[in-house]
């Protein structure tokens, strides 16, 4: 009937999509927009929205694609549309990129694959909206036996037990550990309760023959090294 809608008609948003995953198969990952790679992870969750509107809005609130992945589940769930499912895509995007940065540290020597090592952390923990204490700890040919995060606190402060730390490396036979913590205010500056717990496992460890490589704070706006700020 003429003037009739076509209501087979595909919705404006699917074509964009098609658009969109052709232009990541053909360009590649590095011709995207934080909100165009954000997109494409939401298509998944939510296959029948124009879900442009809601990246924008995401990067918006956190700030980079790392951000959004990395945000906490209430507050990512405080956006219409955005449930149980849309946060799980999410959250398998960042598992995924922790487990790509950690096979490129595992089983090699790490002070010469030191760009990985804080790669792998600041992936793991630098956006996170609480502090974390993990330590990497190392075989005598300093590659890396296990990484595991220690304790978890609060937003500025987290517990840190020397005689866990100085027990688990025993208990490893690690001959070296590698300390890190993030900070979620974005600054990795070390405050002096940081210099002072650092002085405090190196005293404990290296009687018993364990040493302190470094303890890197990690966060948003970069990384601090202890060793190449020469507080170690």
């Amino acid at each position: 009937m003429a003037g009739s809608e076509d209501t087979s008609a595909k919705p404006h948003y699917m074509g964009h999509r098609e658009r969109l995953r052709h232009k990541f198969r053909q360009s590649g990952p590095e011709s995207l927009h934080d909100y165009e790679l954000l997109e494409l992870v939401l298509f998944r969750a939510i296959p029948r929205r124009d879900i442009k509107p809601l990246a924008k809005q995401l990067l918006e609130r956190f700030g980079s694609f790392s951000e959004v992945v990395s945000a906490p589940d209430h507050l990512l769930e405080e956006f219409p549309g955005i449930g149980p499912s849309v946060v799980t895509e999410l959250k398998i995007v960042q598992a995924a990129a922790a487990h790509f940065t950690h096979g490129k540290v595992k089983k090699r020597p790490i002070l010469s694959s030191w760009k990985a090592v804080l790669d792998h952390c600041r992936t793991s923990m630098a956006f996170n909206d609480i502090e974390q204490f993990r330590v990497l700890f190392l075989d005598k040919r300093n590659t890396l036996i296990t990484d595991e995060v220690q304790q978890e606190g609060t937003i500025d402060h987290t517990p840190v037990y020397t005689r866990e730390v100085i027990k688990r490396a025993l208990e490893l036979s690690a001959t070296a550990i590698i300390l890190v913590h993030n900070h979620p205010s974005g600054d990795p500056t070390p405050s002096q309760a940081d210099i002072d717990m650092t002085k405090t496992i190196i005293n404990a460890a290296e009687p018993l023959g364990i040493s302190i490589h470094d303890h890197i704070i990690v966060a948003k706006n970069g990384h601090t090294s202890f060793r190449g700020n020469g507080l170690l």
